[in-house]
């Protein structure tokens, strides 16, 4: 039976967790800010992807009030991370880092490949903008990964594929038969292609080799399981 010096108990045992989870609700909704931004290294935005996504996976997700988050970001923006992610519905950067308005820049695009308008986007999210680390973020069963290894021709999906071609060559006869039903080719080529996706971006762009040559900015690859919502880094 539950008395009541047992149910003040469990009350007041609870505080802690109850307050710990307010702390961490009025830090994660505040919106950053120029001097937040400012004073945040990117292995601080790196390390916040982290807490994001285990947060996403734990099921303690952070709810804020976003239509206050809509009023504090109206005039300025100051995201700490910029995510190149692939269009699949199940992989919304966002969310599964578990960011929120003005939290990140984010393009989405089929593969997370990257071409001239990504990049200039990308030296304009860190240059300009100021965000402190790049992540291009794949995920395992990707379409537009199985569609290139199926070597797909199709309208204009058939210029987009062309820019696994570095990935597919990471591929060697131990892999087995290039097939989309192949699942760990799939999988090599996915992670191949975030990876020299990610190492693309300082020989791609001079402004980008500049912030990581002078430490204002890191590159990441990393990748999403659709089956848990885990995100693995590779670099």
């Amino acid at each position: 039976m539950l008395t009541r010096r047992g149910f003040c108990g469990c009350a007041l045992g609870g505080l802690p967790f109850i307050a710990t989870a307010a702390h961490a609700q009025t830090t994660e909704c505040a919106v950053f800010t120029p001097a937040r931004q400012g004073e945040t290294v990117p292995d601080d935005a790196i390390a916040r992807l982290k807490a994001g996504n285990q947060r996403f996976t734990s099921g303690t997700s952070v709810n804020c009030d976003l239509l206050a988050q809509v009023r504090d970001t109206a005039h300025q923006q100051s995201p700490h991370a910029a995510i190149v992610g692939c269009i699949d519905s199940r992989v919304p950067p966002e969310i599964v880092f578990d960011q929120r308005i003005g939290d990140i820049f984010c393009a989405r695009v089929a593969g997370n490949i990257v071409n001239v308008d990504i990049i200039g986007s990308l030296e304009y999210a860190t240059k300009v903008a100021g965000a402190k680390v790049i992540v291009i973020l794949g995920h395992n069963a990707c379409g537009a990964v199985k569609s290139a290894v199926d070597a797909v021709k199709l309208g204009n999906i058939t210029a987009l594929l062309e820019n696994f071609a570095p990935a597919l060559a990471t591929l060697t006869p131990s892999d087995g038969q290039r097939d989309s039903h192949n699942e760990p080719l799939v999988q090599k080529v996915a992670e191949a292609n975030a990876r020299l996706t990610a190492e693309s971006l300082t020989r791609r762009s001079p402004i980008l080799a500049e912030l990581v040559q002078t430490g204002r900015l890191k590159i990441a690859a990393a990748m999403h399981d659709i089956t848990t919502g885990r995100i693995s880094w590779l670099s």
